[in-house]
């Protein structure tokens, strides 16, 4: 059994933040994390978060949305360089959330759609491809994806403009790179289930 190390005043802020209900319970990322006990599951997989390093991330990420005020979405969508500070990361950010993306969806883009299912994410009409996914309740994150063609495949991430008054600059770097990594995971597990 895996606990977060979240005190109570955070767990209350994630639940009002997140508009949890009488269940107790907050899924987000193929994740669950009970808000009456702490207790942290992976639903990707099946079980327990075993890596301390995912369980301390994970932690750091709740407590820092934890800090946040409920802020309506402003239907303006960004680049990650184009948030406060964002093109201080921007280079680190391409690398490990976009590029992968592009890499791993781009000779099969449909398959991105169907990982981000897992994900509860929605389809877009965007690119060859692209997706909403609801990584922490108020921030969405949107993929878009342009197929391996005449071109080498490419993609982009961007954000709901007030994304930065959820999080900083440098904790949307972390949650775009789970939610990539949990996509890729997602992806994983729907390539096991068919073969």
């Amino acid at each position: 059994m895996t606990k977060l190390n979240l005190q109570a005043e955070q767990i209350e802020k994630i639940r009002h933040l997140a508009k949890v209900g009488k269940d107790h319970t907050y899924q987000f990322l193929g994740y669950t994390l009970d808000l009456e006990t702490s207790e942290f599951h992976d639903l990707l997989e099946k079980g327990t978060v075993h890596s301390e390093w995912g369980v301390q991330s994970m932690t750091t990420l709740l407590v820092h949305y934890s800090l946040a005020d409920e802020t309506p979405k402003s239907g303006k969508l960004v680049k990650f360089k184009d948030l406060p500070g964002g093109y201080a990361y921007e280079h680190a950010f391409i690398q490990r959330a976009v590029n992968p993306i592009a890499q791993v969806f781009g000779n099969n883009p449909a398959e991105l759609a169907e990982a981000a299912k897992l994900l509860k994410g929605k389809r877009l009409d965007y690119g060859h491809s692209s997706v909403e996914i609801p990584a922490l309740e108020g921030i969405p994150i949107v993929y878009i994806l342009w197929a391996a063609q005449e071109f080498s495949a490419s993609a982009n991430v961007l954000f709901d403009e007030s994304a930065s008054c959820f999080l900083s600059t440098e904790g949307l770097a972390g949650l775009g790179e789970l939610t990539t990594h949990r996509l890729l995971k997602a992806q994983s597990i729907l390539k096991e289930k068919t073969q």
